[in-house]
C-alpha cells in the first residue's frame, strides 16, 4: 500500500449526484482530520445506487484518520507497468476505521471522490498517487472528479469495478475450447455493474505488466494498468466513459523490463494502413440475408452448382468502399451467372501489395474499404442477390511488424519456439504455432468469427501444404522430423480437423477449401475416417485442384500441332478426379508476375487466342469439379493483373474498336454459368464416379475430347471439346441407345461469342452403327478451336 492520508468530506450541492462538482462547504480543514456534513436525503451516485449515509458527526469530533501502511513497492510496480494486481491497491477497500480510496492520475493535479452527496478531495501522494481515508462503514458506489490543468474529468473509477470475466471464460481460454473467443478477449463497449464503458481484455502470459493506452488517456497508458487473472494469461481492464470510435493499443511491458506498444490480436477494427491502432468497435447492422441461410443448409455444396468468380475487392473497381461494391458487384455477380464469389483476404494487413495474405488483423476487414459493418453489408447485399460469399483464410503465417503479433509479449507467443520451426522459408513471415492450445484457439474461433459474425459461406484456406509439412521448402538439417520420425506437421493436422469439425459442427452449409498442392491423403475426407496413411482425414469440403490446372494450361500453351504429343496432360486428371472433391482454379496466381492473363496464354493469332480460351472455359465448366475464374478472365484481359489498377475494364467500352471480341468472351461465361445451372448433369454427381464417362478420351491425332456427364436420375449430357484450328466434318462419335436425339445447348463457336458460327441448329439423330464402343454413334460438325455441349432433345 502507499501512503493515505486524511481527506475533507463536505457536502455536495445535488448536481453532485450527477457527476458535477459543486463548491465546497466552507469549514476548518485540517491535514489529519476528517469533516463530515451529510446530506439529508442522500441521492444515487450514477446508475449503482449509493450504500447508507454514515451516521452524522459533529464537526470537529472526529478521531485522527490513520491509514494503513505504506507499500513502497505497488507504488513502483505501477510506476513501472509491471503490476498484476492493480485493483488490489487502487479503488476503495475496507479498511479499519473506514474506507481508504487510492487513485493514481498521472498529471492531475487533484482527485476528488463523490458518494452521493458527499465528497472527499483526496491527499496528493505525489508521482500521480492520491489516496483518502473515509469513515464509511462499507464501500459505496462512488465517482471521481480528476482536475488537470485547464480541464476537469468527471469518471467512474475503473478500479472499482469486478472482473468482466467469468471462470468458464477462463477455463475454456486456458483449455483451448473457447470457440467465440472474439466475445472473451478484445474491446468490448458494455454496461457493467450499471455503468457503461469498453472492458479490455489481452491474452499476454509472458507480460509482466499490461496498461490499455488510447486517444482516451493521450496515448499514456500509465494510470491505465490491466490486472492479471490468475493464471489464464489473460489480462482485464474495465474502463467506464469510453465507447466506439476511440482508437487503442496495449502497452505491454516484457520479461526483460522493456515496451512495447501493440494492436489488439482480437481487434474487430482497425485504422486504414498505414496508421496501426485497434479501434474499438460494436456492431450495428440489421441482416437481411434469413432466406439465403436457410436456403444454404438444405444442400452440400458438393452436390449443388458451384461457380466461383474471385475478386480482389480493393481493384475490382479502385476507390470503391464497400457500400459502393454493394451496389456494384451483386448486379454484375448476377448477370454473369456465378453462384459465388471468393474474396481475396478481407482480414486488416499492413501491406497492400501482398494482396491480404500477410494479415495482421485476424478479426478485422480492412478499413482500407469501410468499417466493419460496411463489409457486412456487402455480405449481405450480395446474399440478398443469391450469390454466395467465400472468403480467403490466411491461418499458416503472419508478418513480423513490431507492432503486431510476432513475439507479442516480449517471448515467441502465436510463433512456434524453435526458430526454425517459426521463420517461414519463403515468404520472411512467421509460421503459427499449431501445438498451443491457445494458439490453435485464437485460429479456430476466427475461423467461427468469420462465418457467425459476417455470415460468411465458406472460407478458402490459403497455403495449406506449407502447414502440412516440416520440410516444406527447408533442406535437409532446417527441420526436425515429427515423434514418429515423419515430415508431417502433426500440430498442423490437428488444427486444421479441429478448425474443419468446429466450423461444420456449428455452421449450417458452410464450406471449406483447402488450397493444397501436394498429394496429401484425405484432405476432403472426414476428421473420423482413417486413410492408408494412418490420418484421420482432414475435414475439407472441397480442394483445390492444382494438378488439374497446371496440366490444362501446359495444353493450352502448345500450338495445336503439338497437342497430340501432349494429350494426356487434358486426360491425366480423370485418373484422380474421384480421390477428392475438387475445384478447378484458374485464380489470380495463374495472372500475375509475368506469367500473363489468360487469353494471352493461348498460342496464335488474335481470334485463335480467344478461341482457344472460349474452348477451353468450355471444357473446364464441363469437367468433374467445381469452377473458379478471376477477375477480368471473364472478358479476355490481354493484360496480367495488377492489384495497382485492376482489371481493364476500357476494353468493354463500346467506343472501344475490339470491346465486341471481349463481350463476346463474356457473354459465353454468361451462358456457360446459366447452362450450367440448369444442367444437373454437370453438379449432381461431381464426386461419384458414375457421374462420368469418357466417349473418347483418346483422339489425340484429332485433339478431341468427348464425354458424357449425368445427373442423379442418369440423364446425361454430351461434351466435345475440339482443339485444333480446322473443321472436321462428320465426326462420329458413340452415344447411348437409349437418347433418341440430341440438341446443342452450348457452343463456343457461336457467332455471339466470337466464333465462327459452326453451330447445329437442329436436333442430331443417333444411327444405328456402333462406334467408341457403344451401340450408337452421332455425326457432328465439330467447329475449330470449340467445345460444344448436347443434352437429349
Amino acid at each position: 500500500m502507499f501512503p493515505s492520508s486524511g481527506a475533507e468530506v463536505v457536502a455536495a450541492e445535488p448536481a453532485a449526484a450527477s457527476g458535477t462538482a459543486g463548491p465546497a462547504a466552507s469549514g476548518p480543514t485540517a491535514p489529519f482530520e476528517t469533516l463530515v456534513t451529510p446530506a439529508p436525503e442522500p441521492t444515487p451516485a450514477a446508475e449503482t445506487p449509493a450504500p447508507p449515509a454514515p451516521e452524522p458527526v459533529t464537526a470537529g469530533t472526529l478521531e485522527v484518520a490513520v491509514s494503513p501502511a505504506a507499500d513502497a513497492g505497488d507504488r513502483e510496480r505501477l510506476l513501472n507497468g509491471t503490476h498484476h494486481e492493480p485493483h488490489s491497491v487502487l479503488g476503495a477497500h475496507p479498511v479499519p476505521g473506514g474506507v481508504a480510496f487510492r487513485a493514481f492520475r498521472p498529471y492531475a493535479l487533484s482527485v476528488t471522490v463523490f458518494t452521493g452527496n458527499l465528497r472527499a478531495e483526496l491527499h496528493d501522494d505525489g508521482e500521480g498517487f492520491f489516496s483518502g481515508l473515509l469513515p464509511l462503514r462499507e464501500v459505496p458506489a462512488y465517482r471521481l472528479q480528476v482536475a488537470y490543468e485547464g480541464t476537469e474529468q468527471h469518471t467512474e473509477d475503473a478500479y472499482r469495478f469486478l472482473p468482466t470475466l467469468g471462470e468458464l471464460d477462463l477455463h475454456l481460454i486456458g483449455e483451448g475450447r473457447h470457440e467465440r473467443l472474439w466475445q472473451a478477449l478484445g474491446a468490448h463497449p458494455m454496461t457493467h455493474q450499471g455503468v457503461r464503458g469498453t472492458r479490455f481484455a489481452v491474452w499476454a502470459p509472458n507480460a509482466r505488466g499490461v496498461r490499455v493506452a488510447g486517444t482516451f488517456n493521450f496515448w499514456d497508458g500509465t494510470g491505465f494498468p490491466m490486472r492479471s487473472l490468475g493464471s489464464s494469461g489473460v489480462w482485464e481492464l474495465f474502463v467506464p466513459g469510453i465507447g466506439e470510435g476511440e482508437l487503442y493499443k496495449f502497452d505491454i511491458t516484457r520479461p526483460d523490463g522493456s515496451r512495447t506498444l501493440r494492436a489488439d490480436p482480437m481487434a474487430r477494427r482497425t485504422e486504414a494502413p498505414p496508421a496501426t491502432s485497434s479501434v474499438i468497435d460494436a456492431s450495428h447492422h440489421a441482416w437481411h440475408d434469413e432466406e439465403w441461410l436457410a436456403r444454404r443448409a438444405k444442400r452440400p455444396a458438393h452436390e449443388a452448382p458451384f461457380s466461383v468468380y474471385e475478386v480482389h475487392l480493393p481493384s475490382w473497381r479502385p476507390g470503391l468502399t464497400y457500400r459502393q461494391l454493394a451496389e456494384q458487384l451483386p448486379a454484375y455477380v448476377k448477370e454473369l451467372g456465378f453462384t459465388h464469389v471468393e474474396l481475396m483476404p478481407v482480414a486488416e494487413h499492413p501491406f497492400g501489395g501482398s494482396w491480404g495474405y500477410q494479415v495482421t488483423g485476424f478479426y478485422a476487414p480492412t478499413a482500407r474499404l469501410g468499417t466493419p459493418d460496411d463489409f457486412k453489408y456487402l455480405v449481405d447485399a450480395l446474399h440478398r442477390a443469391g450469390i454466395g460469399v467465400l472468403m480467403d483464410w490466411v491461418p499458416a503465417h503472419f508478418p513480423r511488424d513490431e507492432w503486431a503479433l510476432a513475439e507479442f509479449d516480449g517471448r515467441p507467443l502465436y510463433e512456434h519456439a524453435d526458430p526454425l520451426r517459426a521463420a517461414h522459408p519463403d515468404w520472411g513471415t512467421l509460421e503459427f504455432d499449431f501445438g498451443r492450445p491457445e494458439v490453435r484457439n485464437f485460429l479456430v474461433a476466427n475461423a467461427l468469427y468469420w462465418c457467425e459474425e459476417f455470415h460468411i459461406d465458406g472460407l478458402r484456406v490459403d497455403a495449406v501444404a506449407s502447414m502440412l509439412y516440416l520440410d516444406y521448402s527447408r533442406e535437409p538439417g532446417q527441420w526436425t522430423p515429427n515423434e514418429y520420425g515423419g515430415r508431417e506437421n502433426l500440430d498442423a493436422v490437428a488444427f486444421l480437423q479441429e478448425m474443419n469439425a468446429t466450423l461444420y459442427r456449428r455452421v449450417p452449409g458452410v464450406v471449406t477449401v483447402a488450397e493444397e498442392s501436394t498429394a496429401w491423403d484425405g484432405v476432403t475426407r472426414a476428421t473420423h475416417h482413417r486413410g492408408p496413411s494412418g490420418f484421420g482425414g482432414l475435414g475439407f469440403g472441397l480442394k483445390w485442384n492444382m494438378g488439374w490446372m497446371h496440366d490444362s494450361l501446359q495444353y493450352m500453351s502448345h500450338e495445336p500441332v503439338h497437342r497430340s504429343y501432349h494429350h494426356h496432360e487434358m486426360t491425366f486428371s480423370m485418373v484422380y478426379a474421384y480421390s477428392e472433391n475438387y475445384v478447378l482454379p484458374i485464380s489470380h496466381d495463374e495472372v500475375v508476375h509475368g506469367k500473363g492473363s489468360l487469353v494471352s496464354k493461348m498460342p496464335g493469332d488474335w481470334w485463335q487466342q480467344r478461341a482457344n480460351l472460349r474452348a477451353y472455359l468450355g471444357f473446364m465448366w464441363s469437367h468433374p469439379g467445381k469452377q473458379l475464374l478471376f477477375m477480368g478472365q471473364e472478358f479476355a484481359q490481354g493484360a496480367e493483373w495488377s492489384e495497382a489498377h485492376g482489371p481493364d475494364w476500357w476494353l468493354l467500352d463500346p467506343a472501344y474498336g475490339a470491346a465486341a471480341d471481349h463481350r463476346g468472351v463474356r457473354n459465353l461465361v454468361g451462358d456457360l454459368n446459366a447452362v450450367y445451372r440448369a444442367t444437373p448433369a454437370l453438379w449432381a454427381r461431381d464426386i461419384h464416379p458414375d457421374g462420368f464417362q469418357w466417349i473418347v478420351g483418346d483422339a489425340a491425332d484429332d485433339n478431341v475430347f468427348a464425354f458424357l456427364r449425368f445427373d442423379a436420375e442418369g440423364t446425361p449430357l454430351l461434351a466435345v471439346s475440339h482443339f485444333s484450328p480446322v473443321v472436321r466434318h462428320d465426326y462420329r462419335l458413340g452415344v447411348p441407345a437409349d437418347v433418341p436425339a440430341w440438341l446443342e445447348v452450348l457452343n463456343t463457336d457461336d457467332a455471339r461469342y466470337g466464333g465462327s458460327d459452326v453451330v447445329h441448329p437442329h436436333p442430331v439423330k443417333p444411327e444405328p452403327q456402333g462406334w467408341h464402343g457403344r451401340p450408337a454413334s452421332i455425326r457432328l460438325t465439330l467447329p475449330p478451336l470449340a467445345t460444344v455441349w448436347l443434352r437429349p432433345a
